[in-house]
């Protein structure tokens, strides 16, 4: 055997370890998932289950179908208007660039690292105050959690639409002004058809970061409003822990953003790397 054979061989080893140790927790879940209440315990978690039931999935879902509602009327639209709202800002201060346009970009970054705990009680705060002022239902519900998600994804996605389109040529931009486009114009016929890949980075991000979010959905929603997160972690019993529902519940709560991973995932990295070295 050659040493490129066996480098081959080597890698593939190694491949094939990292895979199975990363299976491991999903084989846990899923032969936990199908126990009966009697198996579902630490010390059998590697057996497979003598009784094959699909109860403890039943029971999941009854108790997390609210929340999984409430974390998709959070994460779509959330993570939809992240997306045109980095978009905008992105393509602004790339393409058209005005006096002090690198201290507004500074600013957004600083955002990035502001952490969710130094924010919670002037979040709620603010939230209630919003709604007196605007007669809205802010807090306490969905639309108040989105808006907050939607504000702190503000920096992160204007910093990757802002790197992916420093990769647009400026040729493209100066030939549509000529030719008598204005800013939206521009932004609509010639940059918006080219940014999938950074949009695909985005919603993921955006999509991902809102359905796992716990802090903020328990400061700012009711048990109407809960997503499936809060009621994720809720699923516990009084005098023994139901594993198995727990396990089904996990994987139920996971399910969305795996889709979502496996119909945006072919553009996320090249989204993620644009600009990169120009950037």
């Amino acid at each position: 055997m050659t040493r490129a054979g066996a480098a081959r061989w080597v890698r593939l080893g190694l491949l094939v370890l990292f895979v199975v140790v990363f299976l491991i927790p999903v084989y846990v879940l899923l032969v936990t998932s199908f126990k009966p209440l009697s198996e579902a315990d630490p010390g059998q978690a590697w057996n497979l289950p003598t009784v094959w039931t699909t109860e403890a999935w039943r029971v999941a879902w009854e108790k997390l179908e609210p929340g999984i509602l409430n974390s998709f009327l959070l994460a779509i639209p959330g993570s939809l208007l992240s997306a045109a709202l980095g978009s905008m800002n992105g393509y602004v201060l790339s393409k058209w660039r005005f006096p002090g346009a690198d201290v507004v970009f500074t600013l957004f970054l600083f955002g990035m690292f502001i952490p969710y705990q130094g924010v919670m009680i002037p979040l709620v705060q603010l939230m209630v105050n919003l709604g007196d002022w605007f007669h809205l239902d802010l807090y306490g519900g969905i639309p108040g959690l989105t808006l907050a998600h939607v504000v702190y994804g503000i920096p992160i996605c204007t910093l990757i639409f802002r790197n992916y389109y420093v990769t647009i040529p400026d040729e493209l931009i100066e030939a549509s002004r000529v030719d008598g486009a204005g800013m939206l114009r521009t932004f609509w016929s010639i940059v918006l058809p080219v940014s999938g890949p950074a949009f695909a980075v985005v919603i993921i991000w955006q999509f991902t970061s809102m359905w796992n979010d716990f802090l903020f959905a328990v400061f700012l929603t009711g048990p109407t409003s809960w997503p499936a997160t809060v009621m994720l972690n809720n699923i516990a019993g009084a005098q023994t822990v139901p594993y198995s529902q727990q396990m089904a519940a996990a994987i139920l709560a996971s399910i969305p953003t795996m889709v979502v991973y496996v119909l945006l995932g072919r553009f996320f990295m090249r989204g993620l790397m644009a600009g990169a070295l120009k950037g």
